[in-house]
């Protein structure tokens, strides 16, 4: 490709018109890549209006299980919590809606995340 370079700034244009820029070290700059070229727009998400007032520490969109996990994750931190002051099976199960089995599920997986 023939490369012609501008004086103003150090850009560089192509064959074509498209503009790319250099660093420091030589290497080309795409300028699709640069935030400021990004449409963004901050339409949060159903915890926040906006990203920039959202109340969770940690985005759902990078938590491990998404949305779900964050709540479903406070839910059995609860369970776990209500088991350990005495609180009966039987009784966490109809607290939180939970079979049995669940309840017996959430409480193993506490257990196994407290070993580890």
């Amino acid at each position: 490709m023939n490369a012609i370079k501008t004086l103003e700034a150090g850009s560089w244009r192509l064959e074509g018109g498209r503009p790319f820029e250099r660093h420091a070290n030589g290497r080309k700059v795409r300028s699709d890549a640069l935030p400021e070229h990004l449409d963004y727009r901050d339409s949060g998400c159903e915890f926040a209006p906006s990203c920039l007032r959202c109340p969770l520490e940690r985005c759902r969109y990078e938590e491990p299980g998404g949305a779900r996990g964050l709540v479903l994750g406070s839910r059995d931190e609860a369970v776990r919590l209500r088991r350990d002051d005495g609180c009966a099976i039987d009784a966490l199960a109809a607290e939180f809606a939970l079979s049995r089995r669940s309840v017996f599920r959430i409480l193993a997986a506490g257990r196994e995340r407290a070993v580890a």
